[in-house]
């Protein structure tokens, strides 16, 4: 069943605008940290719309939320989509959110018509795919996909040092955490509609992009020890400056990344802590954080792996100790081709351009992808921009992603 032709969606914008106003900033920046007390707020709010809908919902122990809209037959595994409303600090208004109203618009579009999904189809609410508070993304999907383990998320604080134990229970979820490990099977699959949050679409003047690949981060700390002392009485020669050996790390890391010749693989030195960070004294230390993405893992790792061969060889000829700590290197992710051709389907009949794309951005999605067969949908946004209160995506193209995720849904429910 496809949606008429005319899709009103005057009350999802009006939604997107109250939810861009519960936030922790002054508009138009929205800031929804995890368990906070606008995050709090943005998820009764939407609870509140789902409810509306007439959606069942409840919530696991770290937040995650889901919104069935029962179908024929519950015992099937349901079709399910959805994102995050957690939000950056100094962010916009459609990062996540898009995919989160944009699902439960969907969901309306098709009860408006009067469909009747065999499958139910569920809104799924992550909890934390941004950083913010523990320094770790998806951290909703990664503990629904058992990708982190409940004693991993126990020793995860924040920078007050807060547990996740106490901010989770500040916020009012209980519960084992072993209990937001899903099975695979607990859906039957799974579409993330999202803003494209790079440039390419606005600027070919293409309605959509469906996503093939998912890129995966590998995220390096890097600690480097040197000696320091007066900027003007240590002389030259015997200077062992830890801030020198990270500009040496920080240009083999992008000699690395452009090695490998493929326009896929990117790298990123992304925070430089300084210590003790005076203008008349040199440092003595510095933590570097590192970004390393690309859709093809083992040529990922190969720049991770020069990064760390850089930091043995730096170390010994600048006489510094340098030490690195693997956050996270996460295998990337290829998108189910049946998932695809009906959403290219739907793409044709809506007569929407379309192209098929990567996400370098990683999302919820690439965990999901551990349970259960994933696609995503990207619009376009304004100048490719994102995580910036400029950040915007107009009503055609959030009316184009609902539309075909909404006849995609029917088609993949029924």
């Amino acid at each position: 069943m496809a949606p008429h032709a005319e899709l009103t969606i005057d009350g999802l914008l009006s939604e997107i605008t109250m939810l861009a106003h519960i936030s922790e900033a002054e508009p138009p920046v929205v800031t929804r940290v995890v368990f906070g007390e606008a995050d709090l707020r943005a998820r009764a709010y939407v609870k509140s719309l789902c409810a509306a809908a007439g959606l069942i919902v409840t919530e696991d122990a770290v937040g995650n939320t889901f919104a069935r809209w029962q179908g024929a037959e519950p015992d099937l595994a349901p079709v399910a989509t959805g994102s995050h409303i957690d939000a950056i600090p100094n962010a916009g208004s459609y990062d996540g959110v898009v995919g989160v109203l944009g699902g439960l618009e969907a969901i309306r579009v098709l009860q408006k018509l009067g469909f009747k999904p065999r499958r139910s189809i569920e809104l799924v609410i992550f909890t934390a795919e941004e950083p913010t508070r523990f320094g770790i993304g998806c951290l909703g999907s990664r503990m629904m996909a058992n990708v982190l383990t409940p004693q991993q998320a126990l020793a995860l604080r924040d920078k007050e040092g807060r547990t996740l134990e106490e901010r989770r229970a500040s916020a009012g979820f209980t519960g084992a955490l072993d209990s937001a490990a899903l099975p695979s099977g607990r859906f039957h699959q799974f579409i993330e509609l999202h803003i494209e949050q790079g440039p390419l679409l606005e600027a070919e003047g293409i309605d959509l992009g469906l996503v093939t690949h998912i890129a995966a981060p590998a995220s390096l700390r890097i600690h480097i020890e040197g000696e320091g002392g007066h900027a003007g009485a240590k002389l030259m020669p015997g200077r062992k400056d830890a801030l020198a050996a990270a500009a040496e790390l920080i240009l083999a890391l992008e000699s690395a990344a452009k090695s490998t010749g493929a326009i896929d693989t990117v790298a990123t030195a992304g925070v430089c802590e300084v210590f003790p960070s005076a203008v008349n004294s040199i440092p003595s230390r510095v933590r570097l954080e590192t970004d390393i993405r690309d859709i093809d893992g083992a040529r990922r790792d190969s720049v991770l792996d020069a990064l760390r061969a850089a930091c043995a060889e730096v170390a010994a000829r600048r006489g510094v100790t340098i030490a690195t700590d693997l956050v996270n290197a996460d295998p990337p992710t290829a998108c189910d081709p049946a998932i695809l051709a009906a959403l290219e389907e739907a793409a044709v009949t809506a007569g929407r351009s379309h192209k098929k794309m990567v996400s370098r951005a990683y999302h919820d999605s690439l965990f999901m992808a551990r349970i259960v067969p994933v696609a995503m949908l990207f619009i376009p946004c304004r100048g490719g921009i994102s995580h910036r209160p400029d950040e915007y995506a107009s009503p055609e193209w959030i009316a184009s992603g609902v539309r075909v995720l909404a006849t995609t849904l029917a088609k993949l429910a029924s």
